[in-house]
């Protein structure tokens, strides 16, 4: 459990900044636009990279890419579960006019329910935990391309013997 502290520390905490930012456009009629959706994915973003850098810092030289990898999903999919359960009860409880709003772009043929909407808003948070964090390991990971010891290279060596 000691190994999930932080990821679930991040998770509240990214799920808490995710709310707070869909309530601050609901205050002003703005939360229907899925323009507004990319700061879910800015919030997801940071979050994740804290994540990471926090566990990087903690670990030291025993960082690896599958235990950097492991916090980001695991922060990520916390914060996408407890969005995902406020936005259904913000959607069925709080604001029952929310769906009819949110859906106007569509045409009336369609038949979307509430199940339909939280599954998609589920799918696009796991998705973008993942392509986030993948992305945000490429700078956390441990590149196999610089010598780890102080050790002269052989262009070191080289370029004494020649002069």
């Amino acid at each position: 459990m000691k190994n999930f502290t932080l990821p679930i520390r991040f998770g509240l905490v990214m799920s808490a900044s995710l709310i707070a930012f869909f309530l601050f456009l609901a205050l002003f009629n703005l939360h229907t636009n899925p323009l507004f959706s990319l700061g879910n994915g800015l919030i997801t973003g940071f979050g994740i990279f804290e994540t990471i850098r926090y566990h990087k810092l903690e670990k030291g030289k025993d960082f690896s890419y599958s235990s950097g990898f492991t916090v980001g999903i695991v922060s990520g999919f916390i914060a996408t579960i407890i969005f995902t359960l406020f936005f259904l009860l913000y959607a069925t409880e709080i604001n029952k006019d929310f769906l009819l709003e949110l859906l106007t772009v569509f045409e009336r043929d369609y038949e979307v329910g509430i199940g339909l909407v939280v599954f998609v808003v589920a799918i696009m948070g796991f998705s973008t935990t993942v392509v986030l964090t993948l992305t945000g390991m490429q700078y956390f990971k441990n590149s196999g391309n610089i010598p780890k010891t102080k050790e002269k290279s052989d262009r070191d060596t080289n370029l004494k013997e020649v002069s």
